[in-house]
């Protein structure tokens, strides 16, 4: 039941890789929100500076008026569209993540339960009854975290069908005010 070189050097590279690929994830999503970022701001000025010339060719205060409203609808739309990208970014990274997260604590079981075993083989006699319990108790608590991630599932679906909503409504609202 002695830890070998060999087992610490599995465990280090498979902490190293785990390690890596959370790393990989959180760049990639740092690289996708800066893309996100400047692609928004370069929108946002250039409707800006389109905005403020109409606004300088206005003749009078009603045509003022009529483009402050045709500026501000773009600007409402973009910001709501920014929102809901930066949420799909963060909703990949989070599944990334969170199975990154899953396949380390289920290799770690895997090896709990070994050891376990091992330490079983050579426990003294009727030490089986404590094995078995302990077996027990990471059946439970694994059922219990994948209950935990479904219900979390649950949540992050539901809350995506509320942005979905939000966006066709803000969608319609801007069909219908164009229309008017």
């Amino acid at each position: 039941m002695y830890v070998t070189s060999k087992q610490l050097q599995a465990l280090g590279q498979a902490n190293l890789e785990t390690m890596l690929s959370l790393a990989f994830a959180q760049v990639s999503m740092f690289e996708k929100l800066a893309g996100l970022n400047v692609a928004s701001a370069r929108t946002a000025f250039e409707e800006s500076l389109a905005g403020a010339r109409a606004l300088a060719n206005a003749k009078d205060a009603q045509e003022v008026l009529e483009l402050q409203n045709a500026v501000a609808q773009p600007a409402i739309e973009n910001a709501f569209l920014y929102s809901r990208k930066a949420y799909e970014i963060a909703a990949e990274t989070n599944a990334e993540l969170s199975r990154t997260s899953a396949q380390r604590i289920a290799h770690l079981n895997e090896n709990f339960v070994s050891l376990l075993d091992q330490a079983a083989r050579n426990a003294p006699a009727g030490s089986e009854v404590a094995v078995s319990a302990v077996k027990q108790l990471i059946g439970s608590v694994n059922y219990a975290y994948g209950n935990l991630n479904q219900i979390a599932k649950q949540a992050g679906d539901i809350v995506e069908a509320n942005i979905e909503a939000a966006s066709k409504a803000v969608k319609r609202s801007a069909e219908a005010q164009k229309a008017a």
